[in-house]
């Protein structure tokens, strides 16, 4: 009989790691194993406050699902049981990761698509002042994608430092909801001229049907406002791109539907994550495979990772081996 097993964990940051809605110096992930007696599944997840969801309601939501995990659910049972979110994504990974161990074939296969290869990610630079994101980019000069987490007022000396520090690199901007309509029409122009390929959630949620009313001189990409295949009809006429992140989909089930559908529908797609370990990582990386921005880069950010862990090789990922997960 399959039990499943889950745990919260806490993973140090290297440092501490801000965007506009506050600053954290650890990643808080749970941790989901569902175990058959010979073979051991694991999915992970994150929490995240943003979307009405705390460590001990994952916790809670996961471990109703036992009796069900016991009697042998599937995956495509589980989203009609559990509904999008870390508590989901935890789980649909495991189920994900067991199957794999049980038949033998990667997660890749058991999917229909093509094996996956290295991916480059972006490498994020957390808010600060001009000068400090400056220097902070002069350290990661020799990437060749970085994300600038922005805030609001200022944000244009920020990315004219990091600019200076870095001017051979590919810059994305992301606001996490912390712009005006008036701040996206006075940066839209000077971030094409600066080389910004793509500004993330400039608007909240919600309040973002103002980007469909004015140009857009950068591509912009949906984030807080894009969690599944539902979110894509309002979409329209907003945004160019969606970031599809397994937290917000419910797991790697669904994130491959969406980047479907999100292809059908003519938006571009970004993969991106919270703040975890490479098991959280490594479904992603599958997605990944069509997306024109990657952004898979927590385990860099953090004081230590999950081992093993996947490899990096500068901005280079490459796909998970079966001793972390698929």
């Amino acid at each position: 009989m399959r039990r499943l097993a889950v745990r919260r964990e806490s993973w140090p940051l290297a440092k501490a790691f801000a965007i506009s809605r506050g600053s954290r110096t650890s990643a808080e992930v749970v941790l989901a194993e569902i175990t058959d007696g010979a073979h051991r599944g694991r999915g992970e997840s994150v929490p995240y406050a943003r979307y009405g969801e705390t460590v001990e309601g994952v916790l809670a939501a996961l471990e109703a699902m036992a009796t069900a995990v016991a009697e042998g659910m599937d995956r495509h049972e589980l989203q009609r049981r559990m509904p999008p979110g870390a508590a989901r994504n935890a789980l649909d990974a495991a189920l994900w990761d067991l199957e794999a161990k049980q038949t033998g074939k990667p997660v890749h296969r058991l999917a229909g698509i093509e094996p996956p290869g290295p991916l480059i990610t972006a490498y994020t630079l957390s808010l600060d002042s001009p000068e400090a994101m400056g220097r902070a980019a002069a350290a990661e000069a020799t990437r060749p994608l970085l994300k600038i987490k922005l805030t609001g007022e200022g944000d244009l000396d920020r990315v004219r430092a990091i600019r200076a520090a870095a001017p051979k690199a590919r810059l994305i901007v992301d606001a996490n909801e912390g712009w005006t309509p008036q701040h996206f029409d006075r940066y839209g122009a000077a971030l094409r001229e600066l080389g910004v390929a793509l500004i993330e959630q400039p608007l909240p949620a919600g309040q973002d049907g103002a980007l469909a009313d004015r140009p857009h001189p950068v591509p912009v990409c949906a984030d807080e406002s894009c969690h599944t295949r539902d979110d894509l009809a309002g979409l329209r006429g907003k945004y160019e791109f969606v970031n599809i992140k397994l937290d917000k989909t419910g797991g790697l089930t669904e994130a491959l539907l969406l980047a479907q559908a999100a292809r059908a529908s003519g938006f571009g797609i970004m993969v991106g994550c919270m703040i975890g370990t490479s098991l959280a990582m490594a479904p992603a990386t599958l997605v990944a495979q069509q997306a024109e921005f990657v952004d898979l880069d927590a385990p860099l950010l953090l004081g230590r990772d999950r081992q093993p862990g996947l490899r990096y090789d500068g901005s280079t990922l490459f796909p998970p081996k079966p001793s972390l997960w698929g």
